[in-house]
Formats: C-alpha cells, structure tokens, sequence
C-alpha cells in the first residue's frame, strides 16, 4: 500500500487546508508530517518567540488531527533525508503541502526536496493557500484574482485513513536547537487563540481600529493581533477575509466605525498578499537593494555601536528606545512604530538595512518574509519608487503618545523627567543627573544629510528606467494605470505608510 506524506509548514491547521482535502480526497492513506529543521533555527532570522509560538501551534494542530483520526507525526532533521527515510520504510509516493514563501533558506531547501522527489519518483503537489501567485507573468489582473481566490469556499477535508506503524520523534525544546530565552510577554499560539482575537477583533475591540492602530498603547488592543497567526497559518488568510466580509455586511451603513474598521482591515489583509508576492516574484529583495542603484550607498559594516544602542533601546531618544524595549519583551509593535523604528536606523543611524532588517526579523514574533524585507527596504529608500519618509522620533513620541504613559512604562529610568521634555531629556536641566544616554545623534541634523544623499541617488543616469522596471513588476496596477505612468519614483500614501501588522 502506498502512502502520502501531508507536509504541514505555516499552515498549521485543519480547517481550510486545500492540501489535508486533496489528501482525503485521493482515499491512500496519509501521514500528516512536520518536520522541525535545525539549520532553518540556526538562520539570522530565527529567534526562540517563533519556536514558542510554534510549539503551541504544533500542541493545538496536534489536538485538531486527532478529532478526525489523524496523528500529527514530528520529525527531526533535514528535510531530504527524512523523506527518504519514510519513502524507504512506509512505500511513499506522493507529497502534498502547500506553497511557501519563505527566506532564502527555505527556498533553497525547497528546491533541494523538488529534485529529490524527481529523482525518486515522488509526485510533489505544492497548493496555493493564498492569493499568492507563483511563477506570475505579470502583476496585470493579479488584484481580481486575488478576490475570486478569497471568495471561494472554504476548503472541508473529508474522511482521511492514517498511515499506520510511523514513528514520531518528541518534540525538541529551544535550547536543543541553540535557540535563548523567549520573549517574556509574547502571545500565545494556536488556532483556538488565533479563533477568539478574530472573534473579539470583529465583534467588540475593533471598532476604533483605524484611528488606534497608529498607538503603540491603543494599538495593542484595537488591533487585530491576528499578524503571528496568518504567518503560522493556524487561520487561513481566505478564512479571515470571508469573516470580516461577514461581519462588514452586518455593519455597512452604521455611523460607529464599525463599517470604516472592517473595511480597513480587509484592505490590510489583501495588502499582505501584495507585499509577499513581491518577494515570491524576487526572492533576492531579502539581500539585495530592490532598485540597484542604492547599493553601496550605507556601509555595509554597520556602525557597531550604533546598531547596539538601537537593538538595546539606548539611542537616547525616548520614543525609539520605549519601541524597541517593548518589541523585545512582546514580540509585537504597531505598524507606524515599525516604519519609524526601521526609518530611523536606516536614515539618522545610517545602518544598512539587512543588519537592522535581520534584528527586527527575530523580535517580531509575527515575522513573515515577504512582508518584512519589502518593508523593511521600503523605510529605508532603496525600492526607488517609494516617497522618502524620514519620521521625526520626537515628533512621533509627542503625536502618538501624548501623555507618555508608553515611553514611561518602557523607560523608567526618565521617571523623573517632566512630562513637557519626555521625549527630549536632553534639554531638563537635571540631564546629567540622569541613567540614560546622551543621544546617539543629532535629529534633524542626521535627516537632513540622509535625505541629501538619498535624494541625490535618484538624479543618476538610468536610475528613473530601474524605477519604472520595479514598478512593472512590483507595483499596484491600480496605482500603475495612474501616477506610476507620470512619474515612477512616486506612489500613493497607503503603500508608503503599509505596516507590517493588523
């Protein structure tokens, strides 16, 4: 009797899975896999949160199959000598997961399996999850395929036989992967978390959701929190999106914000399948200047002191440093908070983009490649058809926390600084007094000289026919039929703004 290998990767659930219903669907019986690689956690982008997280995804996913008379079988080791082992002991012939967009390592881990299963004879079916294309022609049409994706109904397996006489392996802890501490106060995973932020996020905390978003205190409740979830894949994005499309027509029309808020939110989440097709159409926007003419223009040894103070949260500019200080302790930050912490390392700390980009990898437990790089190179100016925003940190503390109740909980060494200079220290009289450091850099002496020298990259020879190449292939068509056409080194608010989280 022959078998099929379901390959579970960050798509740990049952309900809409294509791939546990096309495994029912074929009748052969199936063996439902992880495999926990430890070269993927010895990679500069992984951090014990995400193993944490993971391992309660890996209990909850654990329990599902169980309830339909399956067991989820852990393995631990590469991915190609796994497989051959079980092709060998338990007669395999068929491989089903779904597609991945990963780093670079999983890519390349991923092509290593697609040879083994040609040279073995191994059918590999890899099934969309999302409105993720690959191998895309062109972006023209990818919006509209996208919806009717999201619209389909969701995926119900049916009866599946357990592949039997499999031996599983226990589940490895951080520390046998040379994985450190987890974060102190990171969400939990899972799918029946995952399930109740989704139903409190559309039905009682997100109604003010489009104003609070930009609070790192507000936004912490009025968000969805769903970001770690749809990057595990313990909810799929289509499941979602058809909830709150739900929930949007039982609120259109109402004067609440209830009708603003879910929109909004829909709009992020189709937002999010954007951004990771960027990185499915150019996987090397991981480590190379989407627009090249950036390239070279930051050291690429960082300034080791001032990357330290910014991972540590010892710029001595309150706002960043509560930001990142938080982020290290929950894993999670609000999206304005994100582009100015990334902006601010990248323009008044000059740091190249794939050190800073790589610490923030590991701090946010919801890290998804391909939102993260395009992100992280879109707060640094190297896309070249992004508007240069270089945030104020000072002005962001006094906006975004107006009464300092967030720099004080995550900076308490300025207990005793005046509410009316929080976000400058530096100018109270009892400065030198103080356990915090000196600012790292002058503010807005430090932007001017960036936007100088960003803003002089865009008047080389060529550079405005590299933009208009990137906006081919990356940009919005929306956007494309439009501004993109008059001037490629522009585009809309809402693209230059995207955060990573919901």
């Amino acid at each position: 009797m022959t078998g099929t290998i379901l390959w579970f990767k960050r798509d740990l659930r049952v309900a809409d899975h294509p791939g546990l219903a096309l495994a029912a669907q074929e009748g052969a019986p199936v063996l439902p896999l992880y495999l926990v690689e430890p070269d993927l956690w010895r990679q500069p982008d992984a951090d014990a949160r995400h193993y944490g997280f993971l391992r309660d995804c890996l209990v909850d996913l654990r329990d599902q199959l169980a309830r339909i008379g399956l067991r989820l079988v852990i393995r631990v080791g590469e991915a190609v000598p796994v497989l051959e082992a079980l092709r060998r002991e338990h007669g395999i012939t068929r491989l089903i997961s779904h597609e991945e967009t990963g780093n670079g390592w999983s890519h390349a881990r991923d092509l290593s399996v697609a040879a083994w299963a040609r040279g073995q004879g191994v059918t590999w079916e890899e099934l969309p999850q999302s409105g993720v294309v690959r191998r895309l022609r062109g972006r023209d049409g990818w919006a509209a395929a996208r919806d009717r994706f999201m619209a389909q109904p969701l995926a119900v397996p049916g009866p599946a036989r357990m592949l039997d006489g499999v031996a599983a392996q226990p589940l490895p802890g951080a520390a046998a992967l040379g994985l450190g501490g987890d974060a102190p106060q990171r969400q939990a995973g899972g799918r029946a978390a995952g399930l109740a932020l989704l139903e409190s996020f559309l039905n009682e905390r997100g109604q003010d959701y489009r104003r609070a978003m930009s609070s790192p205190l507000a936004g912490a409740t009025a968000c969805s929190r769903l970001s770690p979830h749809l990057a595990f894949g313990t909810l799929s994005l289509r499941e979602a999106d058809q909830a709150a499309a739900r929930r949007a027509a039982q609120v259109r029309g109402g004067g609440d914000g209830w009708s603003g808020a879910v929109q909004s939110f829909r709009a992020r989440l189709a937002w999010r399948d954007h951004f990771v097709q960027k990185l499915e159409d150019e996987p090397a926007l991981e480590w190379r200047c989407l627009h090249p003419a950036y390239e070279g223009l930051r050291p690429a040894m960082p300034d080791a002191a001032r990357l330290e103070a910014w991972c540590r949260g010892e710029t001595g500019l309150p706002f960043v440093d509560a930001c990142m200080r938080s982020l290290a302790a929950t894993g999670w930050l609000n999206f304005r908070m994100r582009s100015m912490v990334m902006a601010v390392a990248s323009y008044h700390l000059w740091l190249d983009w794939r050190a800073t980009g790589q610490h923030l990898a590991r701090m946010f437990t919801d890290y998804e490649p391909g939102i993260h790089w395009s992100q992280v190179q879109m707060q640094s100016g190297t896309t070249g058809i992004n508007t240069i925003r270089i945030y104020n940190p000072v002005k962001q503390g006094l906006d975004q926390d107006p009464t300092g109740a967030f720099t004080r909980v995550w900076l308490p060494e300025l207990a005793d600084v005046p509410d009316a200079l929080l976000q400058e220290p530096w100018r109270w009289d009892g400065a030198s007094g103080l356990r915090y450091p000196a600012p790292v850099v002058d503010v807005k002496a430090a932007a001017a000289a960036a936007r100088d020298r960003v803003w002089a990259v865009r008047q080389g020879d060529g550079f405005r026919a590299q933009a208009a190449r990137v906006v081919r292939k990356h940009a919005s068509r929306k956007d494309a039929k439009g501004r993109f056409q008059r001037d490629p080194v522009r585009l809309k608010k809402d693209d230059r703004q995207m955060g990573f989280d919901f």
